[in-house]
């Protein structure tokens, strides 16, 4: 059997911030009203992603990598990250602001959770008037004054905020406080991780008038208090391979196609498209398919070229 382009089944996440983004904008299926992720390439314990296209499908990714190890995931990955899959990829719709947070690094995760860390990147698909996000601090602070201003709930007035619109992207190492604003629909690619310290919540409650749990005393030795610079600048190209981010994780760029455009790997892994406008045919000797706005594929690292047809955009991420 060989291998294909491979898509998977949404795992959908209920949220007390989402909405129906995901289903206005990228075509997602599901019922409610406060879907806010859909996780689109997973292997967290309990959310492996289950193929839903060709021969593979209803076999799940840990499976599949079973069978198939190196033709999936390819040398790069496997000597730097071994046999697991080593990202996650999702879509999220903040019709509220979510939680302040941040995330451990590699060292304090793996000690604390056996986990990952999460470094992770944000590409803004659509964002409401004045949509913005919290990125960073607005200067370098400490432990001390951080702790101060958080129990006097006046943490947002040292951070950084950021009026989006679509297209814009940005790169959160692990340690940056942050938050998605209301408004915002966001392709995220990071870590194979689902460790998160909430910081504040905005004083929320849920209908039984419980708040959500915050993790202040995991977060203190988690925070880079340093000033960081978040933000990618850069400048599309038609039918050429824009990077965006290159960091030991991941590494993601932006392909820009109109018509016909040969793609070719670039490195011994799998590669990732996200299509973020659009849609396009995936078009080689052996296999035809036609993908749109919304769509996550995996291409196997066995497979090495394609012909790719359409007026589309996409996120292409590999190791």
């Amino acid at each position: 059997m060989k291998l294909y382009p491979l898509t998977f089944e949404p795992i959908f996440k209920e949220r007390i911030w989402g909405g129906t983004k995901l289903k206005e904008h990228l075509n997602k299926s599901f019922d409610g009203n406060s879907i806010g992720e859909s996780w689109e390439l997973s292997t967290v314990s309990n959310d492996v992603s289950v193929v839903s296209n060709g021969e593979f499908a209803g076999l799940n990714l840990n499976e599949l990598i079973e069978k198939f190890p190196n033709e999936i995931l390819g040398e790069k990955s496997i000597e730097k990250f071994g046999l697991d899959f080593p990202l996650l990829f999702k879509f999220l719709d903040a019709k509220e602001d979510l939680s302040i947070q941040v995330h451990p690094n590699d060292e304090l995760a793996k000690q604390r959770h056996n986990s990952f860390g999460k470094t992770e990147m944000w590409y803004v698909m659509q964002a409401d008037t004045n949509a913005r996000l919290v990125v960073g601090f607005k200067s370098k602070t400490n432990k001390q004054d951080y702790l101060s201003h958080l129990a006097d709930k006046t943490l947002l007035t040292i951070l950084n905020e950021t009026t989006v619109k679509k297209g814009d992207t940005f790169f959160l190492e692990t340690g940056t406080v942050h938050a998605i604003g209301a408004g915002v629909l966001i392709a995220e690619i990071q870590q194979t991780s689902d460790i998160t310290y909430r910081l504040y919540d905005w004083d929320r409650i849920d209908s039984n008038g419980a708040g959500r749990e915050l993790h202040n005393d995991l977060a203190v030795d988690a925070i880079n208090y340093e000033e960081t610079n978040t933000k990618i600048q850069y400048n599309k190209k038609t039918n050429d391979s824009v990077n965006l981010v290159d960091c030991p994780y991941f590494i993601t760029n932006l392909l820009d196609i109109s018509g016909t455009y040969q793609w070719k790997k670039k490195k011994e892994s799998f590669t990732v498209f996200m299509c973020t406008e659009g849609s396009f045919l995936l078009n080689s000797e052996n296999f035809k398919g036609n993908f749109k706005k919304g769509d996550t594929i995996l291409i196997p690292a066995v497979l090495k070229e394609f012909e790719i047809i359409g007026e589309t955009s996409l996120l292409e991420i590999t190791i």
